[in-house]
């Protein structure tokens, strides 16, 4: 019995044994875990909820969904202004000055041809681009993906945002497209790429991420760009900025000059109301106020007893004015619109600009020691005169000439030994008479050799004119004289 009992107990202790040691080598083991966690949390990568090519390591599907959508724009275009390619030995003698003193605008320029970017809106071929990039066309041709070649149409344009809605086959055949995106939902770090045609190499992609947002950049008081580092060069403009889920975010306008990585483009949630505009009116209808605005400087801010220098100075209120019906005063420090804090001029003016005339909006002013809060119903803004041609003042329109009478001034400008004749202060685009020749700052001196002395004699000699009648004119141009001859027609 005694010899089985030491038995039963050195059986046991053996037992007990094992069960410690390995107990003990648990508690190690749990040990070296716990203090190894904090180590393997440190290294370990964390999955980011954004929009990054990490599992290819390729924007080839992004670029592959977008590019058919782009197209390369050509246009044929009249420049004004001085300087440029075009100019006639007497406009290079007399300068401009000669031209806005007695006529009042510009010369007329030699055709010019521009590239620019595009990208289709709607399978419809309705497409956007950059103002700039169609201004003052007259012919507009685009090319798609494909290589295939359209006549596009200028449906409207709006210079203040730089954006431009173009037509293509007159909405007869069907485009691919992309879809505009919410340009707010983007996050400064966010992927993009953008894509068009710089220096005419069609469909070229370039990669970057949003640098900035609301970027003013000077070009006007709806300044509110999207920056990116996606490489835009010329011929880039008007094509899309596109996030990676390929809609279009940006529309390419402008880049820094000798500023490698700094491009801008116009906002998605802009150009969709711009586009929309445009599409249904043909023009751009903004909000009004009817105040004169300025900085409100720090000095400003002191003496207009203002809690800091954050906010717009109203400096004139305009009477019977949206801001006038609404109470607001010259002296009031405006420092927000329908909730938006207001920190310069620009922000009101882009933020009345883009609002809809009819709304009722909510402002909220400081004035006399204290903040007050008001609701204006913003107006239409007045139409800003037309620039362009000016309607011709003498001669038929179908003469393609627009002509005036030399004044002693003028002859004196001139070096002409007497005021007999009329000069030629505009030439019509593509008329019979700009392919024969005369050109602005010509002396008509005879039509059909009869004397030209007086308004009237040219009047009388071009009144019976149509098309397919022949003319014969002397023309005086500096010290030589000349014959040209042109059949009368619309060009």
């Amino acid at each position: 019995m005694i010899q089985l009992r030491r038995s039963t107990f050195v059986t046991s202790l053996a037992i007990a044994t094992l069960i410690g040691i390995a107990l003990g080598a648990f508690g190690v083991t749990r040990a070296e875990q716990r203090r190894a966690r904090p180590l393997a949390a440190a290294v370990e990568a964390p999955i980011l909820p954004v929009q990054m090519p990490l599992t290819t390591g390729t924007f080839a599907k992004v670029a592959e969904a977008i590019k058919p959508a782009v197209i390369n724009i050509n246009t044929v275009a009249r420049s004004g202004g001085g300087g440029g390619p075009g100019r006639t030995p007497f406009e290079e003698f007399f300068g401009e000055e000669f031209f806005r003193r007695f006529f009042g605008d510009a010369p007329e320029r030699m055709p010019q041809r521009s590239l620019g970017s595009g990208v289709i809106v709607d399978p419809s071929g309705i497409a956007l681009t950059n103002a700039h990039v169609v201004e003052n066309a007259t012919n507009i041709e685009v090319v798609t993906v494909d290589g295939s070649k359209h006549k596009a149409k200028l449906v409207g344009l709006d210079k203040k945002t730089d954006l431009a809605v173009l037509k293509l086959d007159d909405g007869k055949a069907s485009f691919p497209y992309a879809r505009l995106g919410d340009s707010d939902k983007m996050q400064v770090g966010d992927w993009v790429i953008a894509v068009g045609s710089p220096f005419g190499l069609q469909s070229t992609v370039t990669a970057g991420i949003i640098s900035a947002k609301a970027r003013q950049i000077g070009q006007g008081p709806f300044d509110d760009f999207l920056q990116t580092d996606a490489a835009i060069n010329p011929g880039n403009s008007g094509g899309p900025l596109v996030n990676m889920q390929g809609e279009v975010i940006g529309i390419n306008t402008a880049i820094v000059a000798g500023g490698a990585g700094i491009g801008f483009a116009i906002p998605s949630n802009m150009a969709r109301k711009i586009y929309t505009e445009l599409q249904a009116k043909g023009r751009v209808t903004r909000g009004w106020l009817g105040v004169s605005i300025q900085p409100l400087t720090p000095e400003l801010a002191k003496s207009f007893g203002a809690k800091d220098s954050k906010g717009v100075l109203l400096s004139e209120v305009i009477p019977d004015s949206p801001a006038a019906k609404a109470g607001l005063q010259s002296g009031d420090i405006l420092v927000e619109f329908q909730g938006k804090k207001m920190e310069a001029p620009a922000d009101l003016q882009r933020g009345v600009g883009l609002t809809s005339p009819g709304t009722t909006a909510k402002v909220k002013v400081w004035r006399d020691q204290s903040e007050k809060t008001l609701e204006v119903k913003i107006g239409e803004a007045p139409d800003e005169p037309r620039q362009g041609r000016a309607p011709s003042q003498h001669g038929k329109p179908i003469l393609g000439l627009d002509v005036r009478p030399i004044t002693p001034d003028m002859a004196r400008q001139l070096n002409l030994r007497s005021t007999d004749g009329v000069i030629v202060a505009r030439v019509e685009d593509g008329s019979t008479a700009e392919e024969a020749g005369i050109q602005r700052g010509d002396v008509i001196r005879e039509i059909n050799r009869q004397k030209v002395r007086l308004m009237s004699d040219f009047e009388r000699l071009t009144k019976d004119a149509k098309e397919g009648d022949r003319l014969t004119v002397l023309l005086q141009r500096g010290s030589m004289s000349l014959y040209v001859a042109f059949t009368v027609g619309r060009g």
